[in-house]
């Protein structure tokens, strides 16, 4: 029965023209000249899906999924099928690539190009790839042996090559082609093909003839001609069974042989006489799809008989147990397969276990769950386990063969091949040129071609060491890099066994090369540097540690295959296998040891949190010694010390690509700036050696929710810098070096923020939200918080901060306590200058100096002015001094008192140190009673200068004298519920005399009679209230107090600039007035003024100051609120 032809349609624009089919045979996809690939259901599908490209499409090829296509920009890329979304680049050619062709098992891809090299790319990681040269002109087509061993070649050079994949290498060409210079001059493209299933047989179009070539003896065992051929055959074409054979010509002649008879069975003519471009088989139809060089595409349907037909399907779904399950099992009843006979096919697969390799992880996770795998362990068909069965009992056999496919079906998860070792920041070594290391120290370039094979070391910085070129006559393929050496190691070969070799250029002798050459059968997987050291890692499983002078130091073993190591310091990262992962997913753990003096593990079996479906791209640490990993999706993630050794996204590398195809290649980070380094890669993985690739610098993002907001965006800014300096405190537990200066200011920058978010909150009244982040705060910010909500007149907050504020005091007062007890208690009667105490600040300092006939004390104030609160890096000391009032600083020395007044804490018992005794004596010291104190009560001390050398030692035991603190007055004094602390700015006088800094005594702000007897100077708003408060209560009888005040606040403002103006001049003439000094003052100021007054009147004089102070002071019964209001308008 002749074939029947379809009416060719048109597809593309004129040009080349690819065609194939899907593996179910559904779908015909064709690709040309305008750069777009078209998807047809029929070949009367009048909406084809288009999916473009690129410019112009040279070839193209469809498996599992995955269609791969050759476009104008020299590319080799994937999109996912039937969607049509781009997957990446496999890989360049610097000519256009103008044939590619999938392997047998879908894992490798090949591709041909003008610049006359073949590529062997593994679809799973396009970084694995094999380069084939040797030919003299452009890459006509290639194809792989359905055996994976071999692989065939036309060139525009006239020849036809045989090629060994393994090794690359030339196993027989030949001389069969005209020659031409150009593909598009060619006669004929030679679209060779091996013969499927087998790969027996190899046909290659020459002229008017098929040439057919046997395997292994690559003789021409027989040439296929028809009459019907007029013109040079430009394609040939097997059938999926390999029993038939067709082939086109450049005038449009279509021929279709039986290989076993060598008969012609159809013959037949392009309705116009356009070359024939392309050919394609249905998988189960005796169907032929074409395409000729004017873009159009035809069908000729019926090709083989019915029998003929039946006899494709089988051998074509049927010929291997291996094929069979790699179809779905609701394919399985249409395709003809009669599992009751048992064919001969079968038989070799026992034992062909050797000649499969393993299959990608993108084969893996493409294959559907129902398929069934076939190993050792497995008792499906396939195994020998029940070949055995079938042999034994015959009439089992077609029950047993029927029942399979269901019994021996496996629907579990998939397992993932592990991941490869390799060295983190280096290229891939099948590269001729390519990266060795790339890290902060330096770059290690390594060349492996005809003229050179060599290795240079570069230095960022040439004043650590000059630039080495070293001959790399062992063939390392993994290198380091540190400010001490360079270490490399290379693979065991036949000959030699693994070495390493370690450069020592910091060395102090002239031997600065040492040599290590491994155990029998023990590989080098994985290498690095530390601060003194060098560790590597052996397929053994074995990590060894060096010095860096190449002594042997300890060793251990790892559970698992190790994947990747890195060395910071002492620090040692390790990657490896925890076990087999899933579903395209790595199973990695990871192993975090010190290597200095305290040898400890930190962590061990952790596992590496990588994202889904990726796998282990890069590892290191950050500049300050922070262990940082990123995966193949870009996440890069570090470990946060503070929460447990967890681990935290800090970047994603694809947010900030242009291409889907495009990459970020890690270098490095910082931590401080908050900087990732990575060098762009444009269509690839990693960059190229040449030109030199420029580096890119990345921003860090924690991935907070609503980071648009604001309350979002200084969430992560607060939670990132709290991150990114965690290593200070790494650094000071492990006694290393850091700038002080440089963590003051991200203290100050964090409690900023912090102030941020309260005011925001504040303003969207969410007060419970302010009292969680008042907890972060420090004893300062939390005053300042106290302040702002006193402010915006959230009373309830401001208390609610108060007493959590003399709660925070308390405890840590508390806890100081605590540990001085048990510090008096170990060291009895002796100073202490150490301090360990984990929760407690260093306290302040008390200095002791001496001079010749002459000592005195000078008691500093222990307050500052409200915008120096703690922020200011400068003021740390004294925000400590006000947080611990009793305690003395590192290094300092004990306070020499009168043994009169020498008690340690256990004779006193727990004295409130807020107390203050009639004659301005600390409780604390005489054992008076407590009382309650806010923490917000504004305490102070101050000296009185001894005017002569006599009075010393009269006045040694009363040099502490208390004073109170009389705040300047300001506007809208009648508020009297703001809550403010008064910290008055120190005194601005110079101290004449040595002086003694002794512990600060926190007491109540007392009322003078100077206070009394001086009216506050008013302001313009006070007189107009004056003056217009009977109206305001006329107008609106029944207000408090406070509501009076606002009204007349609003009214004030109401009035215009002149009138307003006119108050406050009114408000200045009468302070003037009011403020005059009276003679008690003038009196106190000569007394302070005069040095020449004697001793007598110097005693009286702190005595009056004592009994004033004892009158005036607040009576004790007084609530918080009412203290509070007393000093609320003292600011400043």
């Amino acid at each position: 029965m002749p074939a029947e032809r379809k009416p060719m349609r048109y597809a593309h624009p004129d040009g080349y023209t690819a065609v194939c089919f899907d593996e179910s045979g559904r779908f015909i996809v064709t690709g040309g000249s305008d750069g777009d690939v078209r998807i047809w259901e029929s070949l009367d599908d009048d909406d084809p899906k288009s999916i473009n490209v690129g410019e112009k499409v040279y070839s193209l090829a469809l498996r599992n999924g995955m269609l791969v296509t050759t476009v104008s920009n020299n590319i080799v890329q994937v999109h996912s099928f039937p969607e049509g979304s781009p997957d990446g680049i496999l890989t360049r050619f610097t000519a256009e690539a103008n044939h590619v062709v999938f392997n047998n098992t879908a894992t490798s891809v090949a591709a041909g190009s003008s610049d006359f090299m073949v590529k062997i790319i593994e679809t799973r990681d396009n970084s694995q790839q094999k380069t084939i040269r040797g030919h003299d002109g452009p890459i006509l087509s290639v194809s792989f042996d359905p055996k994976d061993l071999f692989l065939a070649s036309s060139s525009c050079d006239g020849s036809v090559c045989i090629w060994k994949i393994a090794d690359q290498t030339l196993v027989i060409s030949w001389p069969l082609l005209t020659k031409f210079n150009e593909v598009s001059r060619a006669a004929s493209i030679c679209r060779l093909e091996w013969q499927p299933k087998t790969g027996k047989l190899l046909a290659v179009p020459v002229e008017k003839v098929v040439k057919l070539y046997e395997r292994e003896t690559w003789d021409n065992t027989d040439n296929l001609s028809d009459y019907s051929i007029m013109t040079p055959l430009n394609v040939v074409s097997w059938s999926p069974c390999g029993g038939y054979l067709a082939a086109g010509s450049i005038d449009g002649s279509l021929v279709v042989w039986n290989v076993q008879t060598r008969k012609c069975i159809e013959r037949l003519r392009h309705e116009k006489a356009y070359r024939i471009c392309a050919m394609a088989w249905h998988p189960s139809k005796g169907n032929i799809a074409y395409t000729d060089s004017e873009g159009n595409l035809g069908l000729l349907e019926g090709v083989l008989s019915d029998a003929d037909s039946k006899e494709l399907a089988y051998h074509s779904a049927a010929s291997t147990f291996d094929d069979l399950f790699d179809e779905e099992d609701s394919d399985l009843p249409t395709k003809g397969i009669n599992l009751s006979h048992p064919s001969p096919i079968r038989q070799p697969l026992v034992d062909d276990d050797d000649d499969v390799e393993d299959d990608s992880v993108m084969a893996i996770v493409n294959r559907s769950r129902h398929r069934t795998i076939e190993d050792d362990n497995s008792h499906d068909i396939g195994s020998p386990v029940h070949l055995g069965k079938m042999n034994d009992d015959d009439d089992d056999q077609a029950s047993s063969a029927q029942a399979a496919p269901v019994s021996a079906g496996y629907s579990g998860p998939i397992p993932t091949p592990q991941q490869k070792p390799f060295q983190p920041c280096s290229t891939p070594s099948h590269l001729l040129h390519r990266f060795m290391m790339w890290n902060s120290t330096g770059i290690i370039r390594c060349y492996s071609d005809e003229q050179d094979n060599a290795i240079d070391v570069e230095f960022h910085d040439t004043s650590v060491h000059h630039a080495i070129h070293l001959s790399n006559v062992l063939n390392h393929t993994m290198a380091d890099l540190s400010p001490e050496a360079v270490l490399l190691a290379c693979e065991k070969s036949d000959e030699l066994p693994s070495t390493l070799q370690c450069i020592h250029f910091n060395s102090r002798d002239t031997n600065k090369e040492w040599m290590v050459d491994m155990p029998k059968d023990e590989n080098i997987e994985a290498i690095c540097l530390g601060q003194g050291w060098a560790a590597i890692s052996t397929n053994a499983h074995i990590v060894r540690i060096f010095s860096i002078g190449g002594v042997q130091k300890e060793l251990f073993s790892l559970t698992g295959p190790v994947v990747s190591m890195t060395g910071h310091g002492e620090q040692l990262l390790i990657s490896y296998h925890r076990g087999t992962g899933f579903d395209g997913d790595q199973c990695l753990g990871v192993q975090l040891m010190e290597l200095g003096k305290r040898k400890r593990q930190i962590l061990q079996g952790v596992p590496l949190p990588l994202n889904r479906k990726s796998y282990l791209a890069w590892q290191g640490f950050s500049a300050e010694g922070t262990p940082v990993f990123a995966d193949s999706e870009g996440i890069v993630q570090m470990l946060n010390r503070s929460l447990g050794n967890t681990w935290i996204p800090i970047s994603n590398t694809r947010d900030h690509c242009k291409g889907k195809s495009d990459y970020y290649w890690v270098v490095g980070i910082h931590e401080n700036p908050q900087q990732l380094r990575c060098i762009p890669c444009k269509g690839s993985r990693f960059p190229p050696t040449l030109p030199r690739p420029t580096v890119t610098i990345l921003p860090l993002k924690l991935p907070y929710c609503q980071t648009s907001s604001e309350k979002g965006q200084m969430e992560e800014q607060y939670w990132r810098s709290v991150l990114f300096h965690n290593h200070f405190d790494y650094l000071a537990a492990n006694s290393y070096e850091f700038d002080e200066a440089a963590k003051n200011q991200v203290l100050k920058q964090q409690q900023e923020l912090l102030m941020k978010m309260f005011a925001l909150s504040c303003k969207v009244e969410r007060e419970f939200r302010c009292e969680e982040l008042s907890e972060f705060m420090t004893q300062n910010v939390l005053n300042l918080a106290i302040k702002y909500a006193s402010r915006s007149k959230h009373l309830t907050l401001a208390q609610r901060l108060s007493d959590l504020a003399q709660e925070k005091a308390t405890e840590l007062m508390t806890v100081q306590e605590e540990e001085d007890d048990f510090r008096a208690e170990q060291n009895a009667g002796r100073s202490v200058t150490k301090w360990n105490s984990p929760y407690v600040q260093p306290p302040a300092r008390s200095y002791v100096e001496k001079e010749e006939g002459e000592s005195e004390t000078c008691i500093q104030n222990d307050a500052e002015e409200d915008n120096n609160n703690g922020l200011d890096p400068e003021g740390t000391l004294y925000a400590k001094r006000r947080l611990y009032p009793f305690s003395k600083d590192l290094g300092s020395v004990e306070k020499i008192t009168p043994k009169s007044v020498t008690l340690t804490n256990s004779i006193l018992g727990r004295a409130n140190p807020f107390k203050v005794t009639s004659d301005g004596i600390s409780p604390a010291l005489v054992g008076g009673q407590t009382r309650n104190t806010n923490i917000l009560d504004s305490m102070t001390k101050t000296s009185k200068k001894s005017t002569s050398n006599n009075s010393q030692s009269a006045n040694k035991e009363k040099s502490l004298v208390l004073k109170p603190l009389i705040s300047k007055p300001k506007a809208k004094q009648t508020q009297a519920t703001l809550f403010q602390s008064t910290i008055p700015k120190s005194s601005s006088k110079p101290v004449e005399e040595k002086a003694i800094e002794a512990k600060p005594v926190q007491t109540i702000i007392p009322v003078s009679k100077n206070t009394e007897n001086k009216k506050p100077k008013k302001t313009g708003f006070q007189l107009w209230l004056e003056e217009g408060r009977d109206d305001i209560v006329a107008e609106t009888p029944g207000l408090t107090e406070e509501e009076i005040i606002k009204e007349g606040m609003n009214r004030f403002r109401i009035l215009s600039s002149e009138e307003r103006k006119a108050w406050t001049e009114k408000a200045k003439r009468s302070g003037s007035i009011n403020n005059t000094p009276d003679a008690e003052d003038v009196k106190k100021r000569k007394r302070v003024e005069d040095p020449n007054e004697d001793e007598p009147e110097n005693k009286k004089g702190n005595s009056e100051e004592h009994e004033g102070l004892a009158i005036k002071q607040k009576p004790q019964h007084l609530s918080t609120n009412s203290r509070l209001s007393a000093f609320a308008f003292k600011k400043d």
